[in-house]
């Protein structure tokens, strides 16, 4: 199951370093105390590990006797209190990594949220949302173990490593020097396979990321799915979107299996020739015992240590395969923002709203213009309805109004203010929506309902479903306003839901109005008092309409007819029945009323 983001990856170049992580870094040195102790936890649990050979060494050599039974002693209660530095270190130090683990991700993941919310209509016209929510769940999800459990466990070996490196050369430079010889081995391996192991690592994550996708559509269509009767054949495809992503963990572990394997056969293959060698050392007293114990260990330690390593640097390539998949994101600039000094609206509204020779095409479609030279005003208070055959460019006004796209020449105004030269969001403030398909979030009535304006008083939001009808069903629920609606509201009917939506609009309050066909999915009754409260809400008010019923036209100011982009006619119902021909064939089709004069 390809997509456009897919196609997009297979021509973007693979970085191949960690660059994408340090990106993040800013988020971890936010908490710099923090950090500043477990780097302390982390040091004070190593130095205690380092210190056990030392111990180790001078009991060996100074003997099991009755002679030397205080010093092992003392010895031994020595170890003791590393023991417990050891653990104490090893606890601080992980409460404080696994914190900054999941603060960074919090922190990342609501930084991510509050970028995809500023992020234009078009970018999420070409991105499937699947694809957008994996990035934002899965992915800050494995990032987390670089800067948690893996960030501890590298930072530990890599202490380790380099501790007990300088105490190799402290106690045998002979034998250090000759473990020199193994380092190639072990650093080869990580940097070849480690570059393949990074490729894998983003690759399974696209993958997956694409299987999310899949599911989260399907199922969020599953009412079509289970009609069409395509449970088998989605379930198929399921599999092989799953076995793709399979196949490219797989592929992902295989090399790092090999790489792990390859370094741990390198570096405990060198401790087998240096405990060879210094064996003879002792025959010959070039050492003594206990030194070759304290060696050894410390080889141990820095081998045990290599090997952590190999396996840590896996999971690091993974979480920068998912980091980079983050910062993609996080790169992208939307296309509709604020201009540096954006002009004030004129306040109080008056709610004018004004197209001048708009012609705009959308990205996705270049080759199919929607709107060609649009000029209209509509006046403030004024009430215009909108009509025209599918395609002729209805919906695309209302997106322009609402700046979700910017024309490619022409210009919007609202109270004679160039939108573009204005924030978003303040105008967008000064306009309430009823969309054709009405968007219901999960929670309650209520909740929906105070989603035009979250800080309304509840007395204000009943006010306002009261308005739309809404209290005739909401009434009936099982626990009335505070009844959970479930997803997209599947629980109501569409005109429960267009209510809902209206009750919303009517709430917000705005001063321009955009109802895009407000009444059609109610029923004739439903539909005479829906229209009974628009026509009360829109007095005063500034109201352009996308209607597909003769009492919304008839109760127009004026009535815009649109094709294929254009302008072709204005006017009342009745003048419009003998001068458009279009309009009055509409008006057959779509208001029953018969063609001529009425």
């Amino acid at each position: 199951m390809s997509n456009s983001y897919e196609a997009e990856a297979r021509r973007r170049p693979k970085s191949s370093n960690l660059r994408p992580l340090a990106g993040l870094l800013p988020y971890l040195f936010r908490y710099r105390g923090r950090v500043v102790l477990a780097t302390i936890a982390l040091l004070v649990a190593a130095g205690a590990t380092l210190v056990v050979p030392i111990a180790v060494r001078r009991v060996i050599d100074n003997g099991f006797n009755e002679a030397n039974a205080a010093l092992v002693n003392q010895y031994f209660f020595a170890m003791l209190a590393v023991v417990a530095a050891l653990a104490a270190g090893s606890a601080f130090r992980f409460y404080y990594v696994t914190w900054l683990g999941e603060r960074v991700v919090a922190d990342v993941r609501n930084a991510l949220f509050a970028h995809l919310l500023k992020l234009s209509p078009g970018f999420y016209e070409t991105q499937r949302t699947g694809e957008v929510v994996s990035r934002l769940t899965a992915d800050t999800t494995q990032i987390k173990s670089a800067f948690s459990s893996t960030a501890s466990i590298l930072l530990r070996n890599l202490v380790m490593l380099i501790g007990a490196a300088a105490l190799m050369i402290y106690t045998s430079p002979k034998l250090a020097g000759l473990s020199l010889l193994a380092i190639p081995l072990v650093v080869l391996p990580l940097v070849t396979v480690g570059r393949k192991v990074r490729a894998l690592s983003r690759l399974a994550q696209d993958k997956l990321a694409s299987s999310a996708a899949f599911a989260q559509e399907r199922l969020s269509a599953m009412p079509a799915v289970q009609a069409n009767v395509q449970e088998a054949y989605t379930e198929h495809a399921f599999r092989d979107v799953t076995e793709v992503a399979f196949d490219a963990a797989a592929k992902r572990t295989t090399a790092r299996a090999i790489m792990t394997a390859a370094i741990i056969f390198a570096a405990t293959g060198a401790i087998v020739c240096l405990l060879w060698y210094g064996a003879r050392e002792v025959m010959t007293q070039g050492m003594t015992a206990g030194t070759l114990s304290q060696f050894l260990i410390y080889a141990i330690l820095a081998a045990s240590s290599l090997g952590q390593l190999s396996e840590v640097w896996g999971e690091i390539q993974l979480a920068a395969g998912a980091a980079e998949r983050i910062s993609e994101l996080m790169n992208e600039t939307p296309e509709i923002a604020a201009p540096a000094a954006p002009i004030a609206l004129p306040s109080p509204p008056r709610g004018e709203v004004a197209l001048a020779e708009v012609s705009f095409t959308y990205p996705t479609r270049p080759d199919a213009p929607a709107l060609h030279g649009l000029s209209f005003q509509v006046k403030p208070g004024e009430t215009v309805a909108i009509v025209g055959p599918s395609g002729a460019g209805k919906s695309t006004v209302f997106t322009l109004i609402q700046r979700f796209f910017d024309p490619q020449a022409g210009s919007v105004t609202v109270d004679g203010v160039d939108i573009r030269q204005a924030d978003p969001q303040v105008v967008r403030s000064r306009i309430a929506v009823v969309p054709q398909e009405t968007v219901i979030f999960s929670g309650s009535v209520l909740d929906n309902i105070r989603f035009g304006k979250p800080d309304a008083a509840e007395a204000q939001v009943l006010a306002a479903a009261k308005a739309a009808r809404v209290d005739e069903f909401a009434g009936k629920l099982p626990s009335g306003y505070g009844t959970e609606v479930g997803e997209r509201g599947v629980t109501l009917s569409g005109g429960q839901r267009q209510r809902i939506a209206i009750a919303r609009a009517i709430l917000r309050n705005a001063p321009i109005l955009l109802l895009d066909e407000a009444t059609s999915a109610l029923d004739a009754e439903s539909e005479a008092f829906i229209q009974e409260a628009i026509e009360g809400l829109t007095a005063n008010r500034t109201t352009l309409v996308i209607a597909h019923r003769l009492a919304t036209v008839r109760n127009a100011d004026r009535i815009l007819v649109l094709e294929d982009g254009k302008l072709v006619a204005q006017g009342t119902h009745e003048a419009l029945m003998t001068t458009s021909p279009l309009y009055a064939r509409l008006a057959k089709l779509q208001f029953s009323v018969p063609l001529g004069p009425t």
